[in-house]
């Protein structure tokens, strides 16, 4: 047998084998354009939180009191559908409890409160499945990023469907408003949804190939203290949802005592007991303060340890969201002193929904942390 050479060529006709498939980003162009569409699908979700605290506050939520998810959307548009809307208003308790003799006019104001707000949640699911069909149709969704995009939608469709049960509590005998506990369930699905979508608007900020980099210099610490932050943050807003339902807010007006108390009087007077965490506005407004305080210390915890952070940019975002956090506690505060009115409710709201974004967006950078750094993390 012939000796081989020791460095021997590959035959040329030899068959090569084929390279293996990389699954190819799509261009940052697409990335960008769904993130500018999940902004305005942020912006709006946003405004419509507002917008369903200022329709509580008005009394508007129950003046409709019927669902058309389609029809709906068409407004009374001669003096006998008015009449006709009306009379159906006139048949529940609230009217009879509480607004018995109000005008046309009266319930009017209240009633086009209640149909804007059910009129931008169309608006919202238009742009979402417009958007959604845009991108999909023409394939630039990114790989991983069809289900979540549907998941939007599915999560938006829910909390219609949420909306409508929650207003069918307070259409019920003996109800003058709708239940706490549903309304609770109602905003927290509404933060859920801007959590969502201002995370993806955080991820799409930069390249896959970008956050895979950034992740080998997470901060896990940090990312782990941020998300227990975050999950006791939408406690409390489900806390305060559950104060605004029954106007908890309103009762105790002096502060740090309770009808000059620690505990507010008759705390467990409901029975059954239970009933005091939903009906109770003491009890309520109590459970509210004292998980604030514990919040706001716990954010100082998580702000101390974020702001050892080697990379500037993390620093920034955990400053950021401990002076929106102080802001919010004295905003609280300021707004039980004065009795709840509605510009300081709504603002106790508004910036709720900003401190939220803030929270987010420190548990992202710790995550990913982006920049250089600047010299070595303290002790």
């Amino acid at each position: 047998m012939a000796k081989r050479p020791i460095f021997e060529e590959v035959a040329e006709g030899a068959q090569k084998s084929p390279a293996p498939r990389v699954m190819i980003e799509r261009p940052a162009g697409a990335r960008r354009a769904i993130r500018g569409w999940l902004i305005v699908l942020f912006a709006l979700v946003a405004v419509m939180v507002a917008v369903g605290g200022l329709t509580r506050l008005t009394g508007s939520g129950l003046s409709i009191t019927d669902w058309r998810p389609v029809t709906g959307a068409i407004p009374p548009m001669s003096a006998a559908d008015w009449e006709r809307e009306f009379e159906a208003y006139r048949q529940i308790d609230q009217y009879r409890l509480l607004n018995e003799g109000m005008s046309l006019a009266e319930f009017q104001f209240i009633y086009w409160w209640e149909w804007g707000h059910r009129q931008l949640g169309r608006l919202i699911g238009l742009v979402w499945a417009v958007g959604f069909l845009w991108f999909w149709l023409r394939g630039q969704i990114p790989p991983g990023w069809t289900g979540r995009l549907l998941g939007l939608g599915a999560l938006g469709g829910l909390q219609g469907a949420i909306g409508w049960w929650m207003v069918a509590s307070g259409l019920t005998e003996g109800m003058v408003a709708v239940a706490s506990y549903r309304l609770a369930v109602h905003l927290g699905l509404a933060f859920v949804i801007l959590g969502l979508l201002a995370w993806y608007i955080l991820r799409l900020g930069r390249s896959q190939a970008a956050l895979l980099q950034a992740r080998r210099a997470r901060e896990g610490r940090a990312f782990r203290m941020s998300t227990g932050l975050m999950h006791f943050a939408f406690l409390q807003i489900l806390l305060g949802a559950l104060v605004a339902g029954i106007d908890a807010g309103r009762g105790y007006t002096d502060w740090p005592l309770m009808a000059g108390g620690i505990f507010p009087p008759g705390m467990f007077d409901l029975e059954p007991v239970w009933r005091n965490f939903f009906e109770n506005d003491g009890t309520v407004q109590f459970i509210h303060r004292k998980a604030g305080y514990l919040l706001a210390i716990f954010a100082l915890v998580v702000w101390l340890r974020g702001r050892r952070s080697s990379f500037a940019s993390v620093r920034g975002a955990f400053h950021a969201m401990g002076a929106l956090m102080a802001a919010q506690v004295v905003l609280g505060i300021v707004t039980v002193i004065h009795g709840a009115p509605w510009q300081l409710a709504i603002a106790h709201q508004i910036l709720a929904v900003v401190l939220w974004v803030a929270i987010l967006r420190a548990r992202f950078l710790a995550g990913y942390p982006e920049g250089a750094t600047i010299g070595r993390a303290r002790a």
